[in-house]
Formats: structure tokens, sequence, C-alpha cells
């Protein structure tokens, strides 16, 4: 019964927040199913097994796959879990797998980054960008172009700085492909 009046509690607390508020300083995502149905958050969102909204300026807890447009805080697992953000996020992401179609300012924490721009690190088991990094620090490095990357094998089209690695190839490198250290060269 006491399980019962809480869940009512909450509900009555999505159905005040959502019209009271925007944009929504609590949510909750289910599904694709958002409670308040805000599409900005500016505060604490829970994700669970798949959830999308446009904004969300705080912490994105997510249990599952988190889809938002832009993020301004943190994207956190609490069991298990990644993020998807399309535009920008300014912060820190961590998940699984965190897929990043726009600009990052921040960190990526993951087994899997796949990122386009990134101002910052990022730092995991495999880094992918399609576009430009500052600093890939992982078991395996591929960029369009990169600053730094570290990592067992590092491959960026153009290196601007230094690759540290079993191996690493850079097209614009002292050498295409050197084990140790490679740099811009050419």
């Amino acid at each position: 019964m006491n399980l019962l009046r809480s869940f009512v509690a909450l509900g009555a607390c999505f159905v005040f927040l959502s019209a009271s508020a925007d944009p929504a300083p609590v949510q909750f995502s289910f599904f694709d199913f958002n409670a308040p149905d805000n599409s900005e958050v500016k505060g604490v969102r829970l994700n669970t097994i798949y959830g999308q909204t446009s904004n969300v300026t705080g912490v994105d807890f997510v249990i599952g796959l988190s889809d938002v447009d832009n993020l301004t805080g943190v994207s956190f697992p609490l069991i298990i879990g990644g993020n998807r953000i399309r535009n920008s996020m300014t912060g820190v992401g961590i998940g699984i797998v965190n897929i990043h179609e726009g600009t990052d300012k921040g960190l990526n924490v993951g087994f899997l980054n796949l990122t386009n721009d990134v101002q910052g690190l990022n730092w995991g088991s495999i880094n992918i960008s399609t576009g430009t990094t500052l600093a890939d620090v992982s078991f395996v490095n591929i960029s369009d172009t990169s600053t730094f990357q570290l990592g067992f094998f590092n491959k960026t089209e153009i290196i601007t700085g230094v690759q540290i690695g079993l191996l690493n190839c850079a097209s614009n490198g002292f050498f295409k492909c050197f084990p140790f250290v490679n740099f811009a060269g050419k």
C-alpha cells in the first residue's frame, strides 16, 4: 500500500510540474514518454530504457539510452547506459557508448566514443571521431584531425600535435605510420 501511495504522489508531482513549469526542473523518460511533457529540462532527468528530449541543463541519469539534442551538464549511467547527443554537449558524457554527432566541449568517458568535433578529451577503449579532436586516450583512436592521441593504435588524417602508441598513422605525419611516436612533418 505504501508503494502505491508513493507512485500516486510521484504522478501528482509530475502533473503539477508539467502544468506549472517550463522548462521542467525534473523529468522522467520511459520509451519516448516524458513526464512532464516538456522539451527542455533544467535540473534532473531520469531516463529509463530509451528517452528523447531536446535540451537538458543539469544531470541526465541514464538506464538504457538517452537521446537529447543539446546537453549542458552531465550524462551519467546509473546501472548501464549510453547517450546520443545530436547537436552539442558542454560538460561530461559518461556511458558504455557515447554517440555525439555535433560539437563537444568537455569530457567523454566510455567504452566506445563515437564523436564528431571534440574540444576536450575522449577517454575510453575505442574512440572514433569524424571531425576534429583535441585529445584522444584509448586503446584505439581514429579521427579525421587530432592534436594528441595516446593509445596502442592511433590513426588520423591530420595530426597537429603528437601521437604516442605502438603504431601511429597520420597522412601528414613525419612518417605515414611509425611505432612509438609520430608528429606533423609534412
